[in-house]
């Protein structure tokens, strides 16, 4: 292991001596190539944070909307059931609160990926819909 590091350092030194031999024009050539990179690479870096931040806060956003939904829903929901069983309606008022438990159901499984946090997003609004308009009529 000593006769590995020593070998790097002297791989190192060489390195150096090459650099110290070089001409000024290329040791300069080489500073302004390295600097570029160090700019390209800090440009990169601020680009992608600022893109994380961005998704980031749009991703806390959606789940600040779902999550009213959801709540919303499930108030309705609850409010839906308490007029059915105070006026004993009819079956088919109920399908639509069974579908939303089983979406609260899954919710979970489909939390997993954008394409069906979207989906699930426009389910909860039309079951929100569809819960107001039985409320109204109720």
């Amino acid at each position: 292991e000593v006769q590995k590091l020593n070998q790097q350092l002297e791989d190192k030194n060489g390195e150096i001596q090459q650099m110290i031999n070089q001409p000024p024009y290329e040791k300069e050539r080489e500073i302004l190539r390295l600097q570029k990179t160090l700019a390209e690479r800090e440009k990169a870096q601020a680009t992608s944070d600022v893109l994380c931040r961005s998704l980031t806060d749009e991703t806390h956003q959606l789940q600040r909307k779902l999550a009213s939904t959801a709540e919303m829903c499930q108030h309705l929901a609850k409010c839906l059931e308490e007029k059915q069983r105070k006026e004993k309606g009819n079956s088919d008022d109920q399908i639509p609160t069974e579908r939303s438990n089983q979406v609260f159901l899954l919710l979970p499984c489909l939390l997993d990926n954008e394409t069906s946090l979207q989906a699930l997003i426009c389910n909860l609004q039309e079951e929100n819909r569809i819960l107001k308009q039985k409320v109204a009529h109720v």
